[in-house]
């Protein structure tokens, strides 16, 4: 032991040297910053990092035996909460953030470091924009870093209360109780003892002065009792029963109005919230106001929106990381009103999707949960049931943005039930407001205004992309479950002749149309390994000869508008190509997503589906049907996002999904439509029309150039709707036939 005395010799000559300043000074207004304690402070720590370094890892040395038996953090946390001499909170808490950090063995098992830690830690974030809230965030921060490092660490962290003793508020006085370790602070914070601490709480020894002369003990004690302490008014939160004081800590530093300091307090609440400990992840969601100020904070942004922003800002306002919210109005050529509002919302959801991505299990689901209560239900969802059409407009560009934005799983779960409900049976015409958001949001599908329809539905497009499997089930395959959409009675051959000469008069065979020319699997198709992710068609299904279905099938939709009215061969690079590379990439996308799901690999076999029961497609598909049966009439953008959200749906690897959408040749059941029999009806009705219009073949293609941008803009055309909802007729079905190839080549490669 000889050589280490001189270490241990030096340290308490340091400490000694801080107890005599209290016992020595009159003057205890002059700051701290004028005395010697920082610098002993310093030394210390040289004196524990130098001793740790000379000896073997996880031993403990003299010196640091000395601190945490004289309980010397107990009463320099006494001395940093009466802040004597002024500026003491600042040192204490530099001090206690490098012994964690500098010290590598692990010092918070220790009775007499977690107490006093866990002290200190309350006195962070007590008042905002203090002088020291930088040194807390960073002591903060150390002790979230440890506890990380040893997560069963956290169970220091929780405490049980015992409610008789918390006296809040009560000016606490620092006597020679305190200094001797006397627990005096569990009468003024509600600060119950664990059980093993209570028997050695009373009958505690002299602390670090039992070597004074008794009369500078009572110097000591009466000096400081001259310092009342009076608690300072707390920052406005209330802590239930404070449970989780190292949450409640970051929770007040979150709004600190120093930006930095509130990213650190947020980063530190990740840190925890990750936490694998059960205890700590249910003391975290029920005894603090975690779930509260996150969504409290959600909705007092989103209510500091203007009531009108333009959708396209919206939409394209950069992708924002909450990390980063230092925008400057200044610097920004591309301001608009409410710019800044609309950055600090959308980085404050970024920051709740991020946090309950990584937060524990069963936080995460709470949190998430709050968010869904307090946030969409209470804040969102009055703003897009309301009637105004520009608050619709705007509500449904927030909602159709935060859809895009969130990647956690569990509140993708919580936003789905929020606009679909959790319903899981087949729709019915009568229950078809069941859920109202999901009645209302499908019915602004169909707007009188434009706008809110297009924007209406490019939120379900992007909803549709995102991977929970509820959003498709809600939306479409509960109704198409039983196969009931078809009459189970066999095509005699007459009944196939007609489809086939009736429908697709004049049609070639694929091999000689040079469209097809460069479809071969070698090269249209490469990576044939996603494949596999559609399952084979399986024995009580026989496939019939792929080859030629696909062809009828294909064939069927090229065919389906009439030669008269197609205008695509006129015009370079508007083949059928194009679309079989997009259906091919977007195929395998939607097959990587579905693959978890476990769908059927081939359809339920009608034998065991309940045919009698009425059909009905369900609210989305009818809206889908109904403007897609008005595509003559309606404008081209709207026409365009229509049919997006269709081939969006014919993209979905079910079998049921593909034989309703894509299969020309079901056999539907008595008033029953598909998306097949919606298009004939219209080509029907465009047959008629055409022969109305003078020149129509030449204005069709002077449209088409226009739209490309191949003819400049000249005199306005008559029949322009018409015109333009053609020429979308005609693509779209080239991309149904894409899609019907893509999917059924791929059925049929085992």
């Amino acid at each position: 032991l000889a050589p280490s005395l001189p270490l241990q010799e030096d340290f308490v000559y340091h400490w000694k040297a801080i107890t005599h300043y209290y016992i020595e000074t009159s003057d205890d207004k002059a700051p701290v910053t004028d005395t010697n304690i920082p610098s002993h402070l310093e030394q210390m720590l040289d004196i524990l990092v130098q001793e740790e370094n000379e000896r073997e890892s996880g031993e403990t040395g003299p010196c640091m035996e000395y601190l945490l038996h004289h309980k010397i953090l107990e009463t320099l946390y006494t001395l940093g909460k009466a802040d004597c001499p002024p500026g003491m909170k600042q040192q204490v808490l530099v001090f206690y953030t490098k012994l964690l950090g500098r010290i590598r063995q692990p010092l918070l098992p220790h009775i007499n470091v977690h107490r006093p830690v866990q002290k200190l830690i309350r006195l962070c974030g007590e008042v905002l924009a203090t002088p020291t809230e930088n040194e807390e965030i960073q002591f903060l921060c150390i002790v979230c870093a440890k506890l990380k490092q040893d997560p069963y660490l956290v169970n220091f962290f929780l405490e049980n209360k015992m409610k008789s003793l918390a006296s809040k508020g009560v000016p606490s006085v620092i006597s020679e109780d305190t200094l001797k370790g006397q627990d005096s602070l569990s009468t003024d914070t509600g600060q119950s003892r664990q059980p093993e601490e209570l028997s050695g709480a009373t009958g505690m020894e002299q602390t670090e002065l039992e070597d004074e002369p008794p009369h500078q003990m009572d110097h000591l004690s009466t000096s400081l009792d001259n310092l009342s302490v009076t608690s300072l008014p707390e920052a406005s939160v209330v802590r239930p029963n404070q449970d989780y004081n190292l949450v409640n800590s970051l929770l007040n530093l979150t709004r600190s109005p120093d930006g930095r300091i509130a990213v650190k307090a947020c980063e530190g609440l990740m840190l925890l919230v990750s936490l694998p400990e059960p205890a700590a992840a249910k003391c975290l969601t029920q005894s603090t106001c975690l779930c509260e100020l996150l969504t409290d904070r959600l909705a007092s942004l989103y209510k500091a929106l203007p009531q009108s922003v333009d959708p396209l800002d919206i939409e394209t306002v950069e992708a924002i990381n909450w990390g980063l919210d230092s925008y400057s109005h200044k610097e920004d050529a591309s301001a608009f009103p409410g710019k800044r509002a609309l950055i600090s919302f959308l980085s404050w959801f970024d920051y709740c999707d991020q946090l309950i991505k990584e937060a524990q299990k069963t936080a995460a689901v709470a949190l998430a949960k709050a968010v869904h209560e307090r946030f969409f239900i209470g804040v969102m969802e009055p703003q897009l049931m309301q009637t105004s059409e520009m608050g619709i407009l705007t509500s449904t560009a927030l909602l159709h943005r935060i859809v895009r934005q969130v990647t956690s799983d569990v509140l993708l779960q919580e936003m789905v039930f929020f606009i679909l409900g959790e319903q899981r049976e087949p729709e019915t015409v009568a229950e078809i407001s069941r859920h109202p958001l999901r009645h209302r949001l499908i019915e602004h599908c169909d707007h009188i205004s434009d706008e809110i329809s297009i924007m209406t539905l490019r939120m379900f497009e992007h909803l549709l992309q995102k991977p929970n499997e509820h959003i498709l089930y809600n939306l479409v395959l509960r109704n198409l479950e039983e196969r009931n959409y078809t009459e189970c009675k066999p095509l005699c051959p007459e009944d196939k002749d007609v489809v086939e000469n009736g429908l697709i008069a004049g049609a070639v065979d694929l091999e000689e149309d040079p469209l097809f020319t460069d479809i071969s699997p070698e090269n249209t198709l490469p990576n044939q390994e996603w494949l596999s992710s559609s399952p084979p068609a399986t024995p009580d299904h026989p496939k019939n000869d792929g080859k030629t279905e696909v062809h009828k099938i294909v064939n069927s939709f090229l065919c389906l508008v009439p030669d008269d009215a197609k205008s695509s061969y006129h015009v370079e690079g508007t083949g059928y190509d194009t679309y079989l590379r997009d259906a091919h990439r977007q195929f395998r996308d939607y097959c990587a997503i579905c693959l978890r799901w476990e769908w059927p690999g081939s359809p339920k076999a009608l034998e065991k589906c309940n045919l009698e029961a009425a059909f009905f497609e369900g609210h989305f598909l009818k809206v889908l049907f109904d403007r897609m049966g008005r595509i003559l009439d309606q404008p081209y953008d709207v026409n365009l996002q229509v049919t997006s959200v269709l081939s969006r749906l014919s993209l979905f690897p079910h079998p049921h999904i593909h034989e309703y959408l894509l299969d020309p040749y079901v056999n539907l059941a008595p008033g029953c439509r598909s998306l097949f029999s919606v298009i004939v009806r219209v080509v029907g009705d465009l047959m008629l029309r055409i022969q109305r219009i003078q020149d129509f073949t030449p204005k069709l293609l002077l449209v088409r150039k226009r739209l490309l941008g191949l003819e400049p803009e000249g005199p306005l055309i008559d029949h322009i709707t018409l015109l333009e909802g053609v020429i979308v007729l005609e693509e779209f079905c080239k991309e149904l036939a894409a899609i019907a190839f893509v999917k059924y080549h791929a059925s049929s490669t085992p």
